[in-house]
């Protein structure tokens, strides 16, 4: 019997996939723990795509009148105690500091002193310290709508971490907006996840499922909070953004009142939304293999990598003289708007382990120069995206690189929502619930399951049979609020739809 080929990452996604998913993170070069425990360091790899990631975004937002601010790391206790629904979702994971300096200890090292009038927790999201400031700011209809976003960083003190994916600190951005009409708010509220809807696909390849949550899954203190849900390799679903209507929850909170139009005082209608550094862990699980990262060219921080291949000094001027004149004509090339982003690996390494440092790392397309290609006009092509290099001509090469790139990204999007589409039913019993949710293999707990469409009646009704099988209510999507059904677990008539899947 033949052995199956070394993969560059062990074990397989096959064999231990949330260790795959941990060693992908390694290979590539994305991130490390940090001594803090919980928390991470973003390599300078993974901080180029995140980069990459908010520019993107940046320009999304502000094509939306959306302006950056940015407000305080630290919020006073009190601020979170005027909002019981807040503060509730929370408090089991708020930092909260007590003491503003150190002293000696009597017994060596050192201790908290100064303790403080009142404690201020460590931001787990920005709500009540947003809307203080905006009490001050909003006096008239004629202050609205404010639109705002801030690029901040986050602590949520999280028990069980996983880098990008759930840390105790993690970077994102928050948008806090503030309108004189609750329909203002909602188109707010629809106009963001749509943002995110786009950038998850075009940019990420990334197919999502825009919806709406059920109130046990909703934003604490929301109204109405909306998400999109995307299915990992492992068929888990993975939220990867959230717009919240408010209503005037916080708003009479936080005492946001304007004079309207009217003349009457009223509480203004506020939204916030938010997506993360988890983006970066829902790109390695959505396209990642056996062998490293897998980037989405639109993503890469850079697009194409030239290997110069040479044995002494005098081969070494001629190929270098050639790869740099490659690098200038596909720079000159453009893809999705932009100049190709192009990096020459000179370093004194070994071929192979060049190659495979870029394999793993995601690079879309790898280009090999050697005085034989400049003889014969040639260049090597590997793309991250097929497993053999081939051979073609550098004119032919430099004149297509824009089209391969976005050829490479649809192919990537394409596989992604066929892994979904095949793996996504409708479920209209508990029994085909409970078998479709249950591990065929228990050697491989976490491959199983996928998107289940079910009608449902009740939350509440569900809750056991959730935490027994650790499913949840992903969303209910849109589009499917006129469909009528029997509830898969109590057979009432139901217009309720929603996807059901086990999740990160």
């Amino acid at each position: 019997m033949a052995k199956a080929p070394k993969t560059a990452i062990q074990p397989t996604r096959a064999e231990d996939y949330p260790e795959w998913y941990q060693q992908v993170i390694r290979a590539a070069d994305l991130a490390e723990n940090s001594p803090v425990r919980g928390c991470m360091v973003i390599k300078p790899w993974g901080y180029r795509l995140w980069e990459n990631m908010q520019r993107a975004l940046d320009d999304m937002f502000k094509a939306t009148g959306h302006q950056n601010a940015y407000f305080p790391l630290f919020i006073p206790m009190s601020f979170l105690e005027k909002e019981a629904e807040h503060v509730e979702g929370f408090a089991k994971e708020c930092a909260v500091v007590t003491h503003h300096r150190l002293e000696p200890d009597p017994n060596g090292g050192l201790r908290p002193a100064g303790k403080l009038e009142e404690p201020l927790i460590v931001r787990p999201t920005s709500e009540t310290i947003i809307g203080a400031t905006y009490a001050k700011w909003v006096q008239s209809y004629r202050d609205l709508p404010i639109l705002i976003n801030q690029w901040a960083n986050v602590v949520r003190w999280e028990m069980r971490t996983r880098m990008f994916l759930r840390t105790a600190e993690f970077l994102w951005q928050e948008g806090h907006t503030v309108h004189a009409t609750s329909a203002e708010a909602i188109e707010e509220t629809e106009r963001m996840i749509d943002v995110y809807a786009d950038f998850a696909e075009n940019w990420m390849a990334m197919p999502v499922i825009v919806g709406r949550k059920t109130p046990a899954e909703r934003f604490p203190g929301a109204v109405e909070t909306l998400s999109i849900e995307a299915m990992m390799q492992d068929r888990k679903a993975l939220q990867a953004g959230t717009s919240h209507f408010l209503g005037q929850n916080f708003s009479k909170a936080q005492e946001i009142v304007f004079q309207a139009e009217s003349g009457e005082r009223e509480y203004a209608w506020t939204t916030s939304w938010g997506v993360s550094t988890r983006l970066v862990g829902a790109l390695i699980m959505s396209h990642s293999d056996d062998d490293g990262f897998v980037l989405p060219p639109r993503l890469a921080p850079e697009q194409v990598v030239i290997l110069p291949i040479y044995r002494d000094d005098a081969q070494r001027a001629e190929v270098l003289a050639s790869v740099e004149s490659l690098r200038k004509e596909l720079t000159d090339q453009t893809y999705a708007g932009v100049p190709i982003r192009v990096e020459v690996d000179d370093r004194d390494v070994r071929g192979g382990e060049k190659k495979w440092h870029h394999v793993k790392r995601g690079v879309p397309v790898r280009v090999e120069v050697g005085p034989k290609d400049i003889e014969k006009g040639s260049v090597f092509v590997g793309r991250r995206d097929q497993p053999k290099s081939t051979g073609m001509s550098r004119s032919e090469f430099v004149g297509s690189i824009g089209r391969l790139l976005a050829e490479m990204q649809q192919g990537l999007f394409d596989r992604a929502l066929a892994l979904r589409q095949s793996n996504t039913v409708d479920i209209a019993s508990e029994q085909a619930f409970r078998e479709f949710f249950t591990p065929k293999n228990e050697d491989q707990p976490e491959i199983h399951g996928g998107f289940a469409n079910c009608f449902f009646a009740s939350e509440e009704q569900l809750d056991p049979l959730l935490k027994e099988l650790k499913v949840t209510v992903r969303c209910l999507p849109r589009g499917g609020e006129e469909e009528s059904g029997t509830c898969f677990l109590t057979g009432e008539t139901t217009k309720q739809k929603a996807i059901f899947a086990k999740a990160y």
